[in-house]
């Protein structure tokens, strides 16, 4: 009993030796954790490198980007001067590229197929005429028309003629086998994309300029009616004088009254844009004879799906040229009147180019009197051939 006494007193004092012994090893390794901690910390923890950017630097980049902003400011006002300089030269720089294009169109015209890739011509005239017209169109081929083998000596001259006409409402109808049938005895037609009607007469002259404007590179181009005579050496003699100079439009300049009432000739449905009753159109040429210069039928060309169109084609073609810079000539030897008018002009020394009577607009029952206008008024039969253009 006594030995399991001293034991036991024995092995007490030794568990609490060994408690002590235990809660200082655990204070120190307290602590060793804890400055352990801090020392790695230390170590691995490192100042974010200092940028370069001083507040004198950034004062500098804030002065920079003002000094910028400011000659922006100045850049933009010089842009908006040029700006407004270049809007005068966009329209002429438009002609100039549609007309270039109208060019290389022309190369795979008629004219390529006969090997004048890059022939010039001074005028194309092109006769208005209709279905209908058949005694017309031989009344002009006896008189001022030249023919055969005059023809072919015109047009080495610079000179084309051409009956224009398009197609009837029924294609392939009789009236266009008519008109093939004409066309392969004389070779003297220009057909057109378009239905023949009277009313329709604007819309024929905006397809006739785009055509030929295409077909043939030229100086001028010209419409003139069936029932009108012409002196060709004449007419090129006037328009020679306008030959280098931009967007002309040469014709017998007028400024009829717009008629409101309906049902009268020359009626215009649209005369209410034209102010107040008993108002004048603007200054345009007569439809009888009007010429223009390459860069106004390339413009018609370019723009002619958004160019209005009047019933009187004469009014539509002067006001499609309202707006631009134009040079409109005005002269009366385009619209001269028949016999005894052209007659005693001719003898003053002032041949005519034009004749015809107002009353008819075109040479009254021209059929019969085309050769009699022709004789009395006609130029010289050598004109022609000593002219040069």
């Amino acid at each position: 009993m006594s030995v399991k006494g001293r034991g036991g007193v024995g092995g007490g004092e030794m568990w609490s030796r060994n408690v002590v012994v235990s809660r200082n090893l655990a204070l120190l390794l307290c602590f060793s954790s804890f400055f352990a901690g801090i020392l790695f910390t230390n170590r691995m923890w490192t100042e974010p490198e200092r940028t370069n950017l001083e507040p004198e630097a950034c004062d500098q980049k804030l002065k920079v980007g003002n000094h910028i902003s400011n000659d922006s400011v100045g850049q933009i006002s010089n842009t908006q001067n040029d700006i407004s300089k270049f809007n005068s030269k966009i329209s002429s720089i438009e002609m100039k590229l549609a007309a270039a294009k109208a060019e290389q169109q022309s190369l795979t015209s008629a004219d390529t197929a006969s090997g004048n890739l890059k022939r010039k011509y001074f005028m194309v005239i092109g006769i208005n005429t209709a279905f209908s017209s058949r005694k017309r169109r031989d009344s002009v081929r006896a008189t001022w028309m030249p023919q055969g083998e005059e023809k072919k000596k015109l047009e080495e001259k610079g000179i084309v003629i051409r009956f224009v006409i398009g197609h009837s409402s029924t294609a392939g109808g009789i009236l266009d086998k008519a008109i093939e049938a004409e066309e392969m005895m004389h070779g003297d037609f220009l057909r057109l994309e378009h239905v023949e009607g009277y009313l329709e007469l604007s819309s024929k002259t905006k397809t006739y300029f785009s055509t030929v404007v295409a077909l043939w590179d030229a100086d001028f181009y010209i419409k003139v009616d069936d029932d009108v005579h012409v002196n060709l050496a004449t007419l090129g003699k006037i328009l020679a004088g306008h030959k280098k100079k931009p967007r002309v439009y040469v014709g017998c300049m007028k400024s009829g009254p717009v008629l409101s009432k309906k049902g009268v000739k020359y009626y215009e449905p649209e005369y209410w844009k034209f102010g107040e009753a008993g108002n004048k159109y603007f200054r345009h040429a007569t439809g009888q004879l009007y010429a223009i210069s390459k860069d106004l039928a390339t413009y018609i060309s370019v723009n002619q799906h958004i160019l209005h169109k009047y019933v009187n084609e004469d009014v539509s073609l002067g006001s499609w040229f309202i707006g631009l810079d134009v040079e409109h000539v005005d002269d009366k030897r385009l619209c001269c009147g028949t016999p005894p008018d052209c007659e005693w002009k001719a003898h003053l020394g002032s041949t005519c180019a034009v004749s015809f009577d107002w009353k008819c607009s075109g040479i009254c029952r021209s059929v019969e009197r085309m050769m009699e206008v022709h004789k009395t008024c006609g130029e010289d039969v050598s004109a022609l051939d000593h002219a040069s253009f």
